[in-house]
Order: structure tokens, then sequence, then C-alpha cells
């Protein structure tokens, strides 16, 4: 099982994404150097928002809270999704 972190943009996020995104990098970084944060990145389509995918709820759930992106207005709203990973290696458990 993965955890899907869903960020809908704020109004304001153009505004204050470059402001934060140095801090959000950072933050991501750190996840992902631990091992607890799989990919991420915006969607390409006018309507903004991003995905990350996590190993664990906590994860998830630890990353938003802290995220500066969350912190100071970028994102408006957040959700995290259980997501049963299709692709596997045969024989994997995952």
């Amino acid at each position: 099982m993965k955890y899907v972190l869903l960020y809908e943009s704020s109004p304001e996020a153009r505004a204050r994404a470059a402001e934060h995104f140095p801090a959000h990098r950072a933050r991501w970084s750190t996840a992902h150097e631990a091992g607890d944060l799989l990919m991420i990145g915006p969607f390409a389509d006018s309507a903004g928002g991003a995905m990350a995918v996590f190993t664990s709820r906590e994860a998830a759930e630890a990353f938003a809270a802290d995220d500066p992106f969350v912190i100071h207005g970028v994102v408006a709203t957040w959700e995290i999704r259980e997501w049963r990973e299709a692709l596997v290696p045969e024989g994997d458990q995952r």
C-alpha cells in the first residue's frame, strides 16, 4: 500500500510559491532521503495542485503538517488517499 498526498493550490499560490519553494524543496529532499517519499511533483494543467507518493500514512501526514507550502498558504487544501500500486514485481507483497 502506498499513500498519495494531494494538494490543491490556493488562489495566492503563484504569488507565494517562489518565496517558500526553497524550504519546501528541502522538506521533500529530506523525506526522500529518509525513504519515506517515493515521488513528488505538480500537475501540468493550469488548475495547479500537486501530488506526492509516500510509503506510509504517517509519513504523508507529517510531511503535510510541516510543509512550508501548507503553512504559508500556497496549498489551499490537502488530502491523503490509500493507493494500491498495481505494477509490482511478481511475488512482491507490497
